[in-house]
């Protein structure tokens, strides 16, 4: 029998290395490759756009109007509550719809007081604005029939969020 000898420890960690290195090459070549795709992707928009969430809008409702010619054919009110979630105050600019080919922002200065037609809603800091036919309310006028609907799409235009399109439900008369 013979007797092999152990490499001495400098020669095996010589040889290690070489080892070492080349199963360490594959896995972070593959890295470097993917993010560079990855990169890729996000530089030609692939990757889409990150988007904070300034405004909530829930509670939407378009309530029928009534049950009887002269109230089907007026002006529909709604409901909505818009919640400002950050650190500056929005306005609603504008609201249109395919049901409707005029829609007013409406305000009330007190419980009394009746309506007037304004240019636009302040939605104030870290609050919210709720909208209803007793309130500050977005009024479609002389909408098309809707009351066969489920419900109605509202596009909401605000000074720094931007565009916000909503399906309001449509809802018994006087609810929201």
């Amino acid at each position: 029998m013979t007797a092999v000898a152990a490499p001495s420890p400098e020669l095996a960690g010589r040889e290690l290395l070489p080892d070492l290195a080349r199963a360490v090459a594959g896995p972070v070549i593959c890295v470097i490759v993917l993010l560079g795709l990855l990169s890729a992707w996000v530089a030609t928009g692939g990757g889409g756009t990150l988007t904070r969430i300034r405004l909530q809008v829930t509670l939407a409702a378009v309530p029928v109007r009534g049950f009887t010619s002269q109230t089907a054919a007026g002006p529909a009110a709604t409901f909505m509550t818009i919640r400002n979630l950050t650190g500056t105050p929005d306005e609603l600019l504008s609201v249109t719809s395919p049901v409707a080919s005029r829609i007013v922002l409406t305000a009330r200065t007190g419980p009394a007081a009746p309506q007037t037609v304004v240019s636009d809603l302040v939605i104030p800091v870290h609050s919210a604005l709720i909208l209803s036919p007793f309130s500050d309310d977005i009024v479609l006028q002389d909408p098309v029939s809707y009351e066969y609907r489920t419900t109605v799409p509202l596009t909401l235009t605000f000074r720094h969020a931007g565009t916000v399109t909503i399906d309001a439900v449509v809802t018994l008369p006087g609810t929201p």
